[in-house]
């Protein structure tokens, strides 16, 4: 099955970006090769970017305390696992503490490194860290794998606290989810939201399929529309046969 997802709030859309970015960088950081331990470094950049909005680091707080008190209303029930519920629990706890214990400005001794801020600022620019733009750099990027490891690591380590706080509460969006099955005929599919808000849809498809889907929604309406995925010069079309899929609609 091809599954995309889409964020319908703001805030949603905040939380899958930093779970790409983070993803991005976990993986270059974890490669030996100099070109990917540059290519993690401008992660890091991106990150630094991405989540250096003064009001995320409360937003992300806020929002762990009222699932956190959520989740506590079902302490008592039997329908749910206390020992995952406990752990979530702990997961919330630890990552809020984490975040509370960073007081400074979100990626502060990233902007007080001046070696950075120059490899940062030369970044922007087409083939602007080549070594006689940053011989420093270059220099780095010479040095032993695990050498340049523990300093992406070092640098990463004060960012980390965010990740985990968007990871959970993706992880509880997502869990959240209810799916229903559906055809778009002709490849069009319109569905009246009745005034129902969602913070995240997703959309599930045959993976034999050669489209994908744009979608537009809001409380109102929400509208899908299958395009061929086109080749060479082709121009994206409407896909015309009724496609089979399956909606899963998140919401806390």
């Amino acid at each position: 099955m091809t599954s995309l997802e889409f964020p319908v709030t703001e805030r949603t859309r905040t939380l899958l970006r930093l779970e790409q970015l983070y993803q991005r960088l976990v993986f270059f950081i974890a490669q030996n090769e100099p070109y990917q331990h540059h290519a993690a470094l401008m992660a890091l950049f991106e990150v630094l970017e991405a989540a250096g909005r003064t009001e995320l680091k409360s937003e992300l707080l806020q929002e762990l305390e009222r699932q956190k008190q959520a989740l506590e209303s079902w302490r008592e029930s039997a329908d749910i696992a206390q020992v995952t519920l406990e752990r979530v629990l702990d997961e919330i706890e630890l990552t809020s503490q984490r975040l509370l214990e960073y007081t400074s400005r979100f990626g502060q001794h990233l902007r007080e490194n001046e070696w950075l801020m120059a490899i940062k600022q030369r970044s922007v620019i087409p083939g602007g860290t080549s070594p006689f733009d940053l011989p420093s750099y270059h220099l780095w990027l010479q040095r032993p794998a695990e050498v340049r490891r523990v300093d992406l690591l070092r640098w990463a380590a004060p960012l980390m606290p965010t990740a985990e706080a968007a990871a959970i509460l993706l992880r509880l969006l997502r869990d959240s989810g209810k799916q229903f099955s559906y055809v778009a005929r002709g490849g069009a599919f319109q569905q009246m939201s009745g005034g129902k808000v969602v913070q995240l849809i997703r959309i599930s498809y045959a993976d034999t399929l050669q489209v994908v889907p744009e979608l537009s929604a809001n409380k109102y309406a929400l509208n899908i529309r299958f395009v061929e995925v086109g080749t060479g010069d082709a121009r994206p079309r409407q896909a015309e046969q009724d496609i089979d899929f399956t909606l899963t609609f998140c919401k806390f």
